[in-house]
């Protein structure tokens, strides 16, 4: 717990003076975090990818974080050049390697990994770069929410959520969590961006349940490879993905909702 605790404070203070600077400098950060996360998923296969169809990965991935970054805009625009580019650029090469070494098996988890990583984290730039106080509330539905639910799920849970995938979670802890993130959030909301309607209620409840099947999809791409993290790089917390698993869900889903 005291490992935890120091890891947080320290990830606090790094992170906290960039994503208030924002710009440039929170931009890069994203960079940075995207490209150790590229680095957890390429490490679930044991055997490893050809280190050129790594490179390529990585650029196709650092194109796609910083893709209409000058505009933000929520339309994709030069984005959908970029996932056609990564598409054929991790896919044709399969070819010309032999036997076991690229598969199209490999092609395709590599896509899948850069689309989900790259579109995620893009989304982390250009919404902070539309607003500070829109990022933070988006923030704190999910981290507000596995706070309840853990705590909830400690004090009052009874009833498994999903065991064969997160043995500890509960239904109760999940409603806790879901009432504590959508209030805390609303709370946020009202104070620092404006009145709340139908539409931010709905949208907060939908996030914090998005949120929580996030964590579970993660949970189960750890089971699915017996690890219990994705890294050890954060002392006490495991890795990137472990910590921006349902982060990354209410993000894309905030992106596909504002864009609907």
């Amino acid at each position: 717990m005291k490992k935890r605790i120091i890891s947080a404070i320290v990830m606090a203070i790094i992170l906290i003076p960039l994503l208030i600077l924002g710009g440039h400098f929170f931009a890069a950060a994203v960079g940075v975090i995207a490209a150790l996360a590229y680095k957890e998923i390429v490490n679930l296969k044991k055997e490893g990818y050809p280190n050129i169809m790594l490179f390529l990965g990585f650029l196709s991935l650092i194109s796609l974080v910083f893709s209409n970054y000058v505009n933000c805009s929520i339309y994709l625009g030069i984005t959908y050049q970029i996932i056609a580019f990564c598409i054929l650029v991790m896919l044709i090469p399969v070819i010309f390697f032999k036997d076991d070494a690229y598969t199209t098996k490999d092609a395709f988890y590599l896509i899948g990994a850069i689309l989900l990583l790259g579109i995620s984290f893009n989304t982390f730039v250009i919404l902070r770069n539309r607003s500070l106080p829109l990022f933070v509330y988006l923030l704190i539905i999910p981290m507000v929410t596995d706070i309840f639910a853990m705590l909830g799920g400690k004090f009052f849970g009874k009833h498994k959520l999903c065991p064969k995938l997160s043995p500890k979670k509960t239904w109760e802890g999940s409603i806790i969590g879901l009432a504590g993130g959508v209030i805390i959030s609303l709370i946020f909301y009202i104070i620092f961006i404006g009145s709340i309607n139908i539409t931010v209620v709905m949208t907060s409840i939908i996030l914090s349940i998005v949120g929580q099947m996030g964590d579970l999809v993660m949970s189960k791409v750890k089971r699915e490879h017996d690890i219990k993290d994705f890294s050890n790089l954060i002392p006490g917390h495991g890795g990137i993905l472990d910590r921006l698993d349902s982060v990354i869900f209410v993000f894309l889903t905030y992106m596909f909702l504002l864009i609907m």
